[in-house]
């Protein structure tokens, strides 16, 4: 497991704000992970009065998460304002929601306010990750269920190795294996763990086209160890070279390692309540 502040908070909100205007040009894999954990709400018997989609971004799940439970109150949250300004412009009727801009590791909601929490590929950007779990399970209600998919440590094995050949600074972000992603979730207290892997593989015309898809998709390096200054060109050429040589033909490779997983706050959910509910936002926020 990356250790606690791996990641540098500030550096990861600034990315997210920068690739606001540019993350849904290059979010196909990403809506295909969303789509996938959302059809997965399918499995468990839910009637949630509140709904969190934890690191939202512009809303796409937020939406589909609104459409889907019409009776329960939806909460968009991000670190970035900017992604929840392009939420909300593209939010319509009936899938409308609140918009909170906020840190994983310090939710503004009160404890036992949310009954589901979504969070797609949001927690590797969580800088301590013990920390975030603590208070989404501190928000959910004793019943509520938490449904995530996150990357795994073969995310972009390709250009982690390919950097190795150029110099041993800290080019690719670490990210959590299912076994120890389990096992954070148990210390947190969750209860009834069940997670899965699926590896998905993106192939690129060039490094430069890889490097500006993670740009777009707000995904540059925000690793508390990052090199700071500029590249030289000797390692510049020698990460080319290294990648180069693993060109297949449909082009340069990337694997995405995802797993996904479901918890519960505490005991399963027995049965589904009837009625519809209607929750006043200002009940949930901490103040």
């Amino acid at each position: 497991m990356p250790p606690p502040e791996s990641l540098d908070r500030a550096a990861v909100a600034r990315e997210a704000g920068r690739a606001a205007a540019t993350c849904d040009s290059v979010a196909d894999l990403t809506r295909e992970i969303g789509d996938e954990l959302l059809s997965r709400v399918a499995y468990f018997d839910l009637a949630p009065r509140t709904v969190l989609d934890l690191g939202a971004g512009t809303g796409h799940a937020s939406r589909a998460l609104r459409a889907r439970f019409r009776a329960a109150r939806v909460i968009a949250l991000d670190l970035s304002i900017a992604m929840l300004a392009i939420a909300a412009r593209q939010a319509r009727w009936p899938r409308r929601f609140d918009r909170i801009a906020g840190d994983a590791c310090a939710l503004p909601l009160r404890s036992g306010s949310i009954d589901l929490v979504y969070c797609s590929l949001a927690l590797p950007s969580f800088a301590n990750l013990d920390a975030a779990l603590a208070e989404i399970r501190r928000a959910m209600t004793p019943r509520g269920l938490f449904l995530f998919s996150a990357l795994g440590p073969d995310t972009l094995r390709e250009l982690r190795e390919s950097w190795a050949a150029a110099d041993s600074a800290v080019h690719v972000h670490d990210f959590v294996d299912m076994h120890d992603l389990g096992s954070a979730l148990t210390r947190a207290g969750f209860a009834e763990p069940v997670l899965d892997v699926e590896h998905y593989v993106r192939q690129f015309e060039s490094l430069a086209a890889l490097a500006a898809a993670l740009r777009a998709a707000g995904a540059r390096n925000a690793h508390a160890a990052r090199p700071r200054g500029l590249t030289t060109r000797r390692r510049r050429e020698a990460l080319a070279q290294a990648y180069e040589s693993r060109r297949e033909r449909g082009g340069l490779p990337a694997t995405f390692e995802v797993v996904y997983g479901a918890a519960f706050a505490g005991e399963p959910r027995a049965a589904r309540p009837d009625g519809e509910f209607v929750v006043s936002l200002d009940k949930l926020l901490t103040r």
